[in-house]
């Protein structure tokens, strides 16, 4: 059965950067507001970066899941679902982390918060790929990741300042999870994708699945796109552990909440709508690993300069911002390559190879900054983002089809 996009009408992308906040907010929670209450009960750097790990690999192996969204009930209902346990989850990380010695219950907590919002992602991606005609993919996935980064800083800075001023941290997570509720509004303005046939077997929904996932591996553009997601361009791992590295750059609590929260939620929304539009008028895979070179060299001049407050602002806003061009050119390049069909598993197939590595390199940079400080942590980061272009670079060289010589 033909598989139609939708609305001939697409609805504004802004309706995208509601619906996704969610998904963004309790990333930020967890990575900003939690990191830094957690640093000052003294947990150490290492163990937060473990902690924010467990917290992405949901991320890395929702692809296993996501045919169920593609098959079951409607995008919406899912989107229903995933949104209040994700709310449920914000309160109860808020609680956990409030009782001493509950760390492994913590853990728990989060893995069950982030597989639900995993769901959330989900649905919204396929809503964005149904909505949108393919020239204008680069906007609206500068305005989904918007909606994605902003809502971490959202979950970051209001969750931080929030678990500062509240007597109960638990009502911090309570707070957000009522905000993350409200999103579902943006259900009114966009439309339920096509669903296949009723009558149809849940296996031949699966086989349509699987059919449509070998197509995209199969292509060059997917096996590109997938290769880039995999390696470690661009990752942003960093931007996990400014809160429990603050007080390196004597960063007070409100700084901390302001800049890793509000204002690097609103540099990583403009650095996502920069993204998306230079995404549509380059290559996307270029713009991809040009915004990850920029990354790199962020990087490197904060571990340069001198540690006080204001290079704490001015960096971690910078590295704010480009994170937001990569994760634009990343969602213009995978909407680019996965087309149709079952949307929602090819589109976390690559949101999967993609969350590898920010997983990995924030096992990676936990355990630098142990070994070599917090500069040596820099360094390391860069220099992995810039071994990862190299890589793809000579790989994309290898598989360029030969053009004919003329003769």
């Amino acid at each position: 059965m033909l598989m139609r996009r939708g609305p001939s009408v697409s609805p504004h992308p802004v309706v995208f950067l509601v619906l996704i906040t969610p998904f963004g907010v309790m990333s930020g929670y967890l990575t900003v507001a939690l990191a830094y209450l957690l640093a000052k009960q003294g947990l150490s750097v290492e163990d937060i970066a473990s902690l924010i790990f467990v917290g992405l690999v949901p991320q890395t192996w929702k692809f296993i899941w996501a045919p169920i969204a593609d098959t079951t009930l409607t995008r919406k209902t899912w989107y229903l679902i995933s949104t209040l346990t994700s709310s449920l989850g914000l309160w109860a990380m808020g609680a956990v982390a409030a009782a001493p010695g509950s760390l492994t219950l913590l853990y728990i907590v989060v893995f069950v918060g982030s597989f639900a919002s995993t769901f959330l992602g989900m649905t919204v991606e396929s809503l964005l790929v149904y909505s949108t005609p393919p020239e204008r993919h680069g906007r609206a996935g500068g305005w989904y990741q918007a909606g994605n980064l902003g809502g971490g800083g959202i979950g970051g800075g209001i969750g931080l300042w929030l678990g500062q001023n509240l007597p109960d941290p638990a009502e911090a997570g309570a707070v957000l999870g009522v905000i993350c509720l409200l999103c579902a509004a943006g259900l009114l303005f966009v439309a339920e994708p096509p669903k296949l046939d009723r009558l149809e077997r849940y296996t031949a929904r699966i086989t349509r699945v699987v059919r449509d996932l070998w197509l995209l591996v199969r292509s060059r553009v997917g096996v590109l796109a997938g290769l880039i997601c995999l390696l470690p361009i661009g990752s942003g791992a960093a931007s996990g552990l400014w809160s429990a590295l603050a007080g390196d750059w004597h960063a007070t609590a409100d700084t901390v909440a302001l800049v890793n929260g509000l204002l690097g939620g609103l540099a990583s929304a403009l650095g996502c709508l920069v993204g998306g539009w230079g995404s549509d008028r380059i290559d996307r895979k270029t713009s991809y690993v040009i915004y990850g070179l920029l990354q790199a060299a962020c990087a490197v001049a904060m571990a340069l300069a001198p540690r006080t407050e204001s290079m704490f602002i001015l960096f971690t806003l910078a590295y704010a911002f480009i994170s937001g061009l990569t994760y634009a050119a990343f969602s213009a390049l995978v909407l680019e390559a996965i087309g149709l069909g079952a949307a929602a598993t090819k589109y976390n197939v690559m949101a999967s190879l993609a969350n590898t590595p920010i997983a990995l390199m924030t096992l990676v940079d936990g355990r630098a900054q142990t070994e070599f400080g917090t500069s040596g942590m820099l360094h390391v980061e860069a220099l992995c983002g810039v071994a990862g272009v190299i890589v793809f670079m000579l790989i994309a060289a290898i598989r360029m089809p030969r053009v004919a010589q003329p003769t």
